[in-house]
């Protein structure tokens, strides 16, 4: 009896503990890129490849979304979600023109900058070899 009781609790409570761990997902995913991307226009190694006023663009926004946060820890997924793409519609045009001017982004970046960088040289005899072991 108490182990169907359990099971149905644990049931009950399933979906409840999935939007919860969403939400907490979403509103980290939205603190972290912030950060990084407020680290990235701070950093040393930037001075000179991006101009103040793309930085301060990226510096306000980030600041804004830091205290939408301190305020709204309780709010809903969707919500994280929407201002996570708010802040991407003013970092990611910042972050293409910089990467393009760049010609890559320099090393030692918070959070890298995916599929950066060039491809990989070399032929078919470049990598691992492969060998099936029966």
């Amino acid at each position: 009896m108490i182990i169907k009781w359990v099971s149905e609790e644990a049931e009950k409570y399933k979906a409840e503990d999935e939007k919860q761990r969403d939400k907490v997902s979403s509103k980290n995913s939205l603190e972290s890129y912030a950060f990084n991307m407020k680290a990235t226009v701070e950093d040393e190694k930037l001075q000179g490849k991006i101009n103040d006023e793309d930085k301060q663009k990226i510096l306000d926004k980030c600041n804004e979304i830091i205290n939408w946060l301190d305020k709204n820890q309780t709010a809903e997924k969707e919500e994280f979600e929407h201002q996570q793409k708010e802040l991407e519609k003013v970092c990611n045009p910042i972050i293409t023109k910089l990467y393009q001017s760049a010609g890559g982004m320099p090393g030692g970046m918070p959070g890298g900058f995916p599929g950066g960088g060039a491809p990989p040289s070399g032929g078919a005899s470049s990598g691992p070899t492969i060998e099936e072991v029966d």
